[in-house]
């Protein structure tokens, strides 16, 4: 009797043992892998803050690039994007670049291309948009068309043969697409209201090659 009692009290014993080795293995494994991850999420926070820096020298240089010109223009200091009125290009309803319109695409385009795809930042834009916008005023699909033929309009002229010539022209070919957003991204006023003279515009934005990633890493990052 006395040597089943003990080979019982063993059996449990040896269990317990084991037990007690695999919740170390874990809690190593557990370690390793939250050491692994932490040292994952530094490495993307530092792509992070490079892209980002690369974004801000962009923009900043797009400032200091037309701060001093009398163009009508205005530039979004978080995405870089930069906006005109509609009515510098076109007149109202048309897709026809006007006179006045041609004139600031010629001083504005080689300034603009300029920044953009010297060589300290092309090796890091993904795409140059020039995007339409409309008000609110008419049909979604009159507004759509319209927009997407100004956006076209605006390149079609960048690489006809009545703009100056301009050093980055061959090289933005590779680069720049066109298209209309209708009135999908009203613009406010000060005061937070609607304001459809503002919503009617040209912006020319740029992508840098790892934004899509790295806004969802640092939303990661940021939960």
């Amino acid at each position: 009797m006395r040597t089943r009692k003990r080979e019982e009290v063993n059996y449990w014993m040896s269990y317990a043992d084991l037990m007690s080795a695999m919740l170390m293995v874990f809690a190593l494994l557990l370690t390793l892998v939250i050491l692994d991850y932490k040292e994952l999420l530094d490495k993307k926070e530092k792509e992070i803050k490079q892209v980002v820096s690369v974004k801000t020298e962009i923009i900043k240089a797009l400032t200091e690039k037309f701060k001093e010109s009398n163009m009508a223009i205005e530039i979004d200091q978080q995405t870089g994007a930069i906006r005109f009125p509609g009515s510098v290009l076109f007149s109202t309803n048309s897709a026809e670049i006007s006179p006045k319109g041609k004139k600031f695409l010629d001083a504005f385009i080689p300034k603009y291309l300029d920044i953009l795809l010297q060589d300290r930042f092309k090796g890091e834009i993904s795409s140059i948009m020039i995007e339409g916008h409309t008000d609110r005023k008419g049909t979604y699909m009159y507004n759509m068309r319209l927009s997407q033929d100004r956006a076209f309009s605006v390149l079609n002229y960048i690489y006809s043969d009545d703009i100056p010539d301009f050093s980055k022209s061959e090289i933005s070919k590779s680069f720049i697409t066109a298209n209309g957003r209708g009135y999908n991204q009203p613009l406010k006023n000060k005061s937070g209201k609607y304001d459809p003279d503002r919503s009617r515009r040209v912006e020319f934005m740029f992508r840098l090659k790892d934004d899509e990633a790295i806004k969802a890493i640092q939303e990661l990052v940021e939960e």
